[in-house]
């Protein structure tokens, strides 16, 4: 995987315009690695009519086969032997159901790369200890969702001295302690040190309205932030717009917009994506993606609504090459944004189920009937 390697060196993580050709070979690599060692992958292809063979220029890209995150929720399909995958990661669940992913050590090491840069960029790192509050799940050896793994590893972007999390596993099932929150948030304001605010932007606006409405505000110290990730999830009818939120952070917590942030991706993406300074998920140079009409399933041009297919030659574990989500989005052109950032940049709308959707790809549910897992 010698071109994966070298797509994750590249020096700006948003460099989409130079590194084509690059990417290009990188999902050739990927696909063909695929096809020869998932046979699972390999009849879902076959029944496609595709071979990775026939990818020749850049533009073929859109022609992979795309599996949707819904596929990865009913079957577990891996491309490597259990004792060549270091780590699986699951989703958090729909109706119970779960992805569950397998991440290869040089996948991994690809990862390690990416955060490192694209974290840097946005100034995440500090040697300055921090306090952290952490909106989602407290770490449990049975809890093997990537939202929550990733939770603990933004802990260390800057040194933590103590965690405290809202989402508490206690007698065999996890529930929402929001009150400990507010008591803890009162406690860390009191500190010398900064606050690290992190995680489900549903629970980070439940506890500031909470606080809003008794009256509680406090001026967190200097190098306080809130990192946002995860979505809205159940609560989708309670979402709020973005500066809803962060007019609230500065009234509740005194933290400014400048310090919020916000993030996106899916453990069958596991591409991180940070919003800029103007609050756009621009594309980093590891990954595309293609808007494709609900419709058709062709892809549409810059600006237009559609539903989001996103392309990574990331794992090698897993055949997660080409996955289409259940959200609907627009692609901007990153001229549009205005931060300095040329890559396109990304705008979630919303979410459709794929029930809803006749894809090309539906068929690969039905296939994998056929085939023992």
């Amino acid at each position: 995987m010698k071109y994966r390697r070298m797509l994750f060196k590249v020096k700006d993580p948003y460099d989409t315009q130079s590194t084509e050709e690059l990417f290009l070979q990188a999902v050739k690599e990927n696909s063909k690695y695929q096809y020869d060692n998932c046979p699972e992958y390999k009849m879902i292809l076959q029944n496609m009519n595709f071979n990775p063979i026939i990818i020749g220029c850049y533009d073929d890209i859109e022609k992979i086969p795309f599996l949707p995150t819904l596929f990865f929720k009913n079957h577990s399909i891996f491309s490597m032997p259990s004792y060549k995958i270091p780590i699986k990661a699951t989703s958090s669940g729909t109706k119970g159901k779960l992805s569950n992913i397998g991440f290869d050590l040089g996948g991994l090491l690809c990862g390690l790369r990416m955060v490192l840069k694209i974290v840097n960029q946005r100034k995440l790192f500090s040697l300055k200890p921090a306090n952290y509050i952490v909106f989602g799940y407290k770490p449990y050896r049975n809890n093997n969702t990537a939202v929550t793994k990733t939770a603990f590893g933004a802990t260390f972007f800057a040194p933590a001295i103590r965690r405290t999390y809202a989402i508490k596993y206690e007698k065999d099932s996890y529930t929402p302690d929001l009150e400990g929150v507010i008591n803890a948030i009162g406690k860390y304001s009191l500190s010398k040190f900064p606050v690290r605010f992190m995680g489900f932007p549903s629970y980070t606006y439940f506890v500031l309205k909470m606080m809003d409405e008794r009256g509680i505000q406090y001026k967190m110290k200097k190098g306080s932030k809130i990192m946002l990730g995860g979505g809205w999830k159940q609560f989708y009818t309670e979402q709020v717009e973005k500066n809803i939120l962060y007019d609230l952070a500065k009234k509740v917590l005194g933290i400014e917009e400048t310090d919020i942030f916000e993030f996106f991706g899916a453990v069958e993406h596991p591409i991180l994506y940070c919003d800029c300074k103007n609050h756009h998920f621009h594309v980093p140079a590891y990954s595309r993606v293609i808007i494709r009409d609900v419709e058709t399933l062709k892809p549409v041009e810059n600006g237009q609504i559609g539903l989001v297919n996103l392309i990574t030659p990331m794992v090698k574990a897993t055949p997660i090459l080409s996955v289409m989500t259940d959200d609907l989005g627009i692609l901007h052109d990153g001229t549009e944004c205005g931060c300095g950032i040329s890559s396109p940049y990304l705008e979630i709308i919303g979410r459709i189920g794929l029930k809803d959707i006749k894809t090309c790809a539906a068929g690969a549910a039905e296939l994998m009937k056929e085939v023992k897992l």
